[in-house]
């Protein structure tokens, strides 16, 4: 299996963004299955003609987000992306709760917001 990772250098997505992005999707979707040991930071910036920083900044953000861990001089793996993003998303959703109580919005109101921000983010 190969990671298949493509980089368009005319978007005006940031090529960390477009590396984060690919790699999210594929882990998320199974088509990275969990355990799947990903290139070296190194390794990976070669091949696609980035400078390591880049690659470093997006295994980073994929490494907060649950989706990969580095196990030490072991390399780079797949995560069970799926569960730590659950958790993020329902650590979120108890502290927006907990602020739209705060702040005296009805549960109705609160709901509104939310599915306004999921409609702004995911589109119509």
């Amino acid at each position: 299996m190969t990671l298949r990772i493509t980089v368009d250098t005319d978007s005006s997505t940031a090529p960390y963004e477009q590396l984060r992005a690919q790699i999210a999707e594929r882990a998320r979707s199974g088509a990275l299955p969990v355990g799947y040991k990903l290139p070296t930071v190194r390794g990976l910036a070669q091949e696609l003609g980035l400078a390591a920083n880049t690659v470093a900044k997006a295994y980073k953000s994929l490494e907060a987000d649950g989706v990969i861990e580095t196990r030490g001089r072991n390399g780079t793996f797949v995560a069970a992306a799926g569960d730590a993003a659950e958790r993020l998303a329902a650590s979120a959703a108890a502290a927006y709760a907990a602020e739209a109580k705060r702040l005296g919005l009805t549960r109705a109101s609160a709901a509104s917001a939310v599915t306004d921000a999921l409609r702004a983010a995911y589109g119509a």
